[in-house]
This record gives C-alpha cells, structure tokens and sequence, in this order.
C-alpha cells in the first residue's frame, strides 16, 4: 500500500451527546475505557499510516493532553486549531501545508474497522480525485445520500434528506480520500464544508469523484444511543478491534485488580474494567461495560448501562440503559432508567428515581427521594445543605473526601476569630484519621491552631474544648452500621453544637471558596494530646456526691454499644467510680434494634444486674434497661432525667425540645418549676440549656442529655445516694402518650403542605414556633418538615392511648391528602 497522510476531524462538540461531551469534546468519549479517536489512530497505524493531522474547535486541550505528539502509539501528530467555525472542509484547508500527497480523512467521532488497504486502491485504480466511502444504512435521514453510477461514479447526493428526498440507502461515512488539489477551490480561513459546498463543486465540474461501499463496521456516533449501541456491538463481536483485556468466560471481559463479592451474577456479554469492586449479590447484566475503580454495591442491579471511571453505585441501586460519568455517585435505593444519562461528579442520593430519558448534567446533587422527570441542566438541585441535622454526614471518599474536608476545615475557622484554636478529633478508623488530617491541614493553612487526638468520641471533643479554652472543635466518626459513612460535627467555644447561622456562614465561605490564608512564617504546629480519655474520666467523676458509697455498693452494671471505642472508654471511667462491669459487645446476630435491646434486656435479667445500658454510637444517648429488664428509651428517657433533675432540685428551669410530651409541665409544675421548650435542634436545645451552669461551671441537664458516659455515673450516683433501685423511679414515670409517624413528601412539595395546613386549620388552636402545632380537647399534633430528609414528622399526644392514635391517623392522612391533591 502507498503511505500516505491522514487528517482526524476532531472539532466536533458533540450537542445531542451532552451531558457526556460537557466538559470533552465529542472525539474524547470513552468507548470501553478508551477515547472514541483513539481507535482511529490504531486503525491508521494499522496500515502503516504514521502522519496525521488533527483538526480541533472545541476543548482542544483535552485532546493534546492525551494525545500529546503520538509517541506513545507510534504516529506523529501535528495539531490545527480553528479559532472560529470552519466547516469540515474549512478545517482540512488549515492543515493544507502538511498535506503534500494523497491523504484520507477520517471522523474522530465515528468507530470503524474499515480496511484502508481495500479502500486506497480502489482510489488508486479509479484515479479519483476524491473517494467517498459509502455504507448502507437503511434509516439513512440523517447523513448525507449518495447515487453512483455502474462504475461507482457518483452521480447524485444530498446532505441529511426528509423521507421525501431520500433516493438511496447508500450514505456518506465522512471517510474521504481527497488529493491535496481539491483543496485549491477555496481559501484558507473560508468556511466551507465538504458535503455542502465542495463536492457539489466537484460533481459540476465533473471532477472525478467515486464512491467505495465499505462492509466493514461503521456507527456514526451521534447521540446517546447510537454511543451506547456502539459498544454493545463491540460486545457482540461485530467490530474488528482488540479488547486488550482478558476473557475470563465467554462474553465476559474483565480486567486486572478486579474484585469479586460471592454470590454476584454476571451475564455475558459484559466488560469490567480494572481495580473494581463488586459487591456480593450484585448483577450485572447483560451488556454492562464498567470503567476502572468503579464500585458496584451489594444487590445492586446493572442492565444495558455503560458507567465510566470512578463512579460508585450503592446497594440495592437499579440502572436500566444508563450512561453514568466519571467521577458520579448513586447512593443505595437509587432506580435510574433507560436512555437517561448522568453527569461527571453528579450525586444522586438515596432513593431518587430518574425517569427515562432524563439528563442530568455534571456536578449536580439531587436530593434524597426526589424525582427527576426532566433534564436538569442549570443549577443544582440540592434538597439540604450542606449540614444536616447534626453537622454532616455522608460516605467517605465520596461525599466527604479529603478535599472537602480541607476545604471545610478552612471555611469554619475562616468564620472565628484570628489566632483561633480548635480542638479536632476523630474515632480508631483509619478511614476517620484521614479526614482528620485534611482537617487539620485546611485549619493551620489559615493561621489557626490545631489540637488534635484519635480514639476519641464526642464527649471528650466538647470537654476538650472547654478544658483548653478553644474557639471550637471538630470531630469525626464512622457510623456503626456502615464502615463507609462518616458524621461531622461541629462545636462553639462552650462545646455545643454551632447554630444553623454559623452553619450558613460556613456553607457560604465554603461555596465561593472564599478562605483567609496565612503565609508560611504564620503556619502553626498542630499540637497532639496522647491520653486525654485519663483528664476526662478525672473530671467526670467529679460530678459525683460520693465516690465511696457507689464503691461500697459496687453496684453491677451491663453495658453495650456499636461504637468499640466508645463502650471502652464508658467502662473505664464506671470502673474509676467503683461499678462492676459486664461488657456485651455488639454482634452481626443483633443488627436489628429490636433484637439488640432484647438482648441486653435479657442479660440483665440473667446476671442480675442494678442496670443496663446501651450508648449510642455518639457518646450522647443511651437506652436504659432497670432491674426488671423495663426499658427506658426516647421520650421515656427525656422524662425518666427530667425526674431525677426535679428531685435533685438545684435547677428551676427544665429545659426539652418542642416535641417533647406535655406530662413534663405537668411534673415540672408539682415541683415549682419551669418548661422551657426550644427548636428541635441540638444547638439550640444545648445553648438554652447551658444558660443555667452552675457555680462549679458544670450544668447537669446538659450532661444527661449530651454525654451518655458521665450521664451514667450521675445516674446511678444519685440511686445509691437515695437508696433507690432504678424501677423505683420508673415506677414515678407517669403514663403518656405519644406518637411520631413519617411521611415522604418531595422537598418542593413541603412548603406547600405547611402553608395548606395553616390555611385549613387557621380557626383552630394553632402554634407556629416550629412546623404548626394544633391543639385538640383530645391532645395536640405537630407537623414538622424534616431538615435531612424527604419527608414530614407528624408527632401527636393524646389523653389517652386511643386519642393518640386517633389524632395520628387524622393529622397523617391530611398531610397525605393534600399532597394527592397536587396529583390530581
């Protein structure tokens, strides 16, 4: 074969691939891991063509970083950039001084396994001046159609006709092997195309132009299912081109460093890519192509869908014909259907559903249980903030990722005060202590100091905080139930959780990446404090009325938690105050709640023990079991400590959220007291509540409510001081009655119902210090937007039992009403 020069047009934006060609021109598209142009310039090298020219409009840096001069695939290329648009001839005119022989022009868009050998000589033998390359194509509408004579002469075409136009089924590929002296019919800087204007000349000159019928492969990569079809073909073997991986069964390709889980199904044909994970019980289906490092949750469901580098798909997460980016990430719960497409570096959140050809295009976060029935091009579509209830949540590695954690850090000591300190701490994971130090390093490259400690829980962060007399602190854990999830929270100077105006001035901050930064003589050292959980436990105990009655007693506590690093520390410190210990680890047998509070429940009764008690994975609740295996949790543990604080006596002022049950005023008022009901917020029920420290600085409703370890020892200190056992103060527990039920509404949706509910009941006893309260001579109800989630919280108290059922039923079926109401 005679070498010769090609030219790869690779200008194309590629406008009805969007949102795959948002941020790559179009020839940069992975098919099966590798840029669509790329297997151009294999075809080319393939018959010995080494000289190339790349023409380039959109993004041409993308290219040229790939690319670079050839080496690495043997060729040499040489790069034509147009500045304005020039048509596909315009752009080949560009290149005209590289092109001194005959040369063929290939699409960087389009995948063939044409044999140039075939198509050049047959350019040669018919002493063509410009060869077109032809394919049959029985839809051809959208490419130009060709007639050629018995000779193979073209004697007719049209670009893109309407039925009514259509003459052929042979069409124009955009594969032409052009002689350098066609290009003199215009000038250089001209636009032209070649479909439209130059061959049109050619044909009226009676240039010799022919055209040579390829039956090799060739697919047009146009749009979105054309892109896709394109390598399910490659899967079935229609194309000629090299899957340089292994072929571990039939049909199923996977690369090197792949993991697979047990029991996961696989169904050929499919291509896997390197360094994957995929989880156990997952299926893949049938023309599934992942990208390398992607990680495929458990009962996850993959048909027909192609997902690029870096993506993570959660458990239990179905996706039927779906393109998915680099870089994006479908959280558990997730259905996404067919023809749609997702951005790179989009998020998707638990339980969203993206209706069938749907786009979404990159960096986008679509809230928790939303719906998405159209494309979402502009802005984003985010449900919550940054921060959620309590601080932030979210899987490591994806929501928070060392970046985000440097940047965070930054954002919030960016908000304190010059020269501030801020005390950051993280549990045993090493997952934790990675975060940590992105912390860390985000704080001091603000000129702010950094005391820092592992194996810590929050407790001993709001301690540590008071103690060294910082600005704020930071701590970071792993949730017991998914080693992938972490939770953030921050504190203030008084070691309470910020307020949502902290919050927003941190989430601001944070979005315009708007950080104060020192220069290098003002970056401090980070100071670590080793042992801290010694000064904790020293200074827990100091709460306590007698230290020598409870070792007397030496009464016999059982005690569990999720959190190892927790439960360790608790029993360090019951231990230092003179309890006897039984330690129950949590197991895989007791994930349900249900199970494992009946578990501990039954071991107290077994063992006989004074108490049991199991901490939540925070430091900051616990679930408490008397004597008699009775369990103390939730509302009934809020009124269980506001009883003991009404006996002690040192505090007038009770302070509780605004769900808590009315049975509080009514014990509060025996007492001479006073209810102070804040927003259900932590911060706001912590700073109200640490108003009334007392002349030691110790304020001990804050402690049984925020610091479970301490809360216990305060507990069993004022038992065994009034020779009490805990069923004797449960037994004080007055009955009450109250219910707290969930109903999923999508976040656009929960104004509406508020402002609905307003309206319906504006004749009745109603309050709106948070959601709307309506009173009943039968009890109340609250309805209550939820902040992290889809949904409303309809709690209700009734006088009885029935009446708490009753008022449930009403108030949850209102809610469900007038949100059918916006459906029909």
């Amino acid at each position: 074969m005679i070498i010769i020069k090609a030219v790869i047009m690779a200008g194309g934006k590629g406008t009805r691939l969007r949102p795959l060609t948002c941020g790559m021109p179009k020839p940069m598209v992975p098919i099966l891991e590798k840029p669509v142009m790329e297997y151009s310039i294999e075809l080319l090298k393939k018959y010995g063509i080494d000289q190339i020219a790349v023409t380039m409009a959109y993004l041409p840096s993308v290219i040229t970083d790939h690319f670079g001069n050839g080496e690495v695939w043997g060729i040499d290329l040489n790069y034509f950039t147009e500045d304005l648009p020039l048509g596909t001839g315009g752009s080949v005119k560009n290149a005209e001084a590289f092109l001194d022989d005959t040369f063929i022009v290939i699409s960087g868009d389009a995948l063939t396994d044409l044999n140039l050998q075939k198509a050049i000589a047959y350019h040669k033998e018919k002493k063509s001046k410009a060869t077109l390359v032809l394919k049959k194509e029985p839809v051809p509408l959208e490419y130009g159609v060709i007639i050629t004579d018995e000779e193979g002469r073209i004697i007719r075409f049209l670009e893109k006709p309407s039925w009514g136009e259509v003459f052929s089924d042979t069409v124009n590929t955009g594969i032409y092997i052009l002689e350098p002296e066609v290009l003199n019919y215009y000038k250089r800087g001209e636009n032209f195309d070649f479909s439209k204007d130059l061959f049109p000349k050619l044909l009226r000159d009676q240039i010799p132009m022919y055209g040579y019928i390829m039956e090799d492969y060739w697919n047009d990569i146009g749009d979105l299912p054309s892109y896709m079809q394109t390598q399910f073909d490659i899967l079935d073997r229609k194309v000629k081109i090299s899957m340089n991986c292994e072929e571990v069964k039939k049909g199923i390709w996977i690369k090197e460093g792949t993991k697979l889980g047990e029991n996961i199904k696989l169904t050929p044909p499919l291509y896997i890519g390197k360094n994957c994970t995929i989880h156990n019980r997952a299926n893949l289906d049938a023309y599934t192509i992942i990208g390398e490092n992607c990680e495929i949750g458990e009962t996850a469901v993959l048909k027909r869908s192609i997902l690029w580098k870096n993506v993570r798909i959660g458990e239990n997460s179905h996706s039927s014909g779906t393109t998915i980016c680099s870089n994006a990430q479908v959280k558990s719960g997730v259905n996404i259907y067919e023809h749609s497409a997702v951005g790179s570096g989009s998020i998707l959140s638990n339980r969203v559903m993206v209706k069938p050809n749907t786009k979404i295009w990159p960096d986008k976060k679509i809230g928790e249980d939303s719906i998405v029935n159209q494309n979402l091009v502009w802005g984003t579509k985010i449900s919550k903030t940054i921060f959620g209830y309590k601080g932030i949540s979210g899987d490591i590695n994806m929501d928070i990722t060392p970046e985000f954690a440097s940047r965070l850090g930054s954002a919030y000591t960016s908000n304190l005060k010059e020269e501030a300190t801020i005390v950051v701490s993280s549990d045993r994971s090493n997952a934790c202590h990675i975060i940590k130090n992105s912390f860390i390093s985000g704080i001091l490259s603000t000129g702010a100091g950094v005391i820092h400690m592992k194996d810590a829980v929050m407790s001993i962060n709001r301690f540590a905080v008071k103690n060294y007399g910082a600005n704020g602190g930071i701590h970071i854990r792993i949730d017991p139930f998914n080693k992938n999830r972490a939770h953030i929270e921050f504190v203030d100077e008084n070691g309470a959780n910020i307020d949502r105006n902290t919050e927003r001035k941190i989430e601001n901050l944070f979005n315009r990446d708007d950080f104060q930064r020192c220069n290098g003589e003002k970056v401090k050292s980070a100071v670590k404090i080793d042992n801290f959980s010694s000064l904790y436990i020293q200074n827990g105990a100091k709460i306590i009325t007698d230290l020598s009655k409870i070792k007397r007693k030496n009464p016999k506590i059982i005690i569990s938690s999720r959190c190892n690093n927790l439960l360790d520390l608790a029993v360090m410190f019951l231990k230092y105050i003179g309890c006897q210990i039984q330690c129950e680890y949590a197991s895989d047998k007791h994930k349900s709640a249900d199970t494992y509070v009946a578990h501990i429940s039954e071991q107290v009764l077994k063992n006989k023990g004074h108490m049991g008690i199991i901490l939540s994975s925070d430091g900051e609740k616990m679930i408490l079991i008397d004597e008699k295996g009775r369990i103390i949790d939730r509302e009934m543990y809020l009124v269980f400590i506001t009883l003991i604080l009404l006996k002690i006596g040192k505090d007038n002022k009770i302070v509780v959220p605004y769900t808590a049950p009315k049975i509080i005023d009514k014990m509060a008022e025996s007492y001479d007291a006073q209810v102070v009901r804040t927003k259900t917020s932590s911060d706001a029920i912590m700073n109200e509540m640490l108003k009334s420290k007392g002349a030691n600085g110790i304020c001990l409703q804050y402690i049984l409510n925020y610091d479970a370890i301490w809360a216990v020892g305060k507990i069993v200190d004022f038992m065994i001081d009034q020779d009490l056992k805990l069923s004797n103060l449960v037994d004080e527990i007055p009955d009450f009655y109250l219910i707290k039920k969930e109903i999923a509404c999508d976040w656009q949706e929960k104004g509406r119902v508020i402002k609905e509910i307003i309206i319906n009941h504006r004749d009745r006893d109603i309050e709106l210090f948070e959601g709307v309260k309506i009173h009943d001579d039968k009890g109340w109800a609250l309805i209550l937007p939820d902040k992290e989630k889809a949904i409303f919280n309809v709690y209700t108290e009734g006088f009885s039992e029935e009446y708490a059922q009753e008022l449930s039923i009403q108030f949850s079926e209102k809610v469900e009403q007038i949100l059918k109401n916006k459906h029909e």
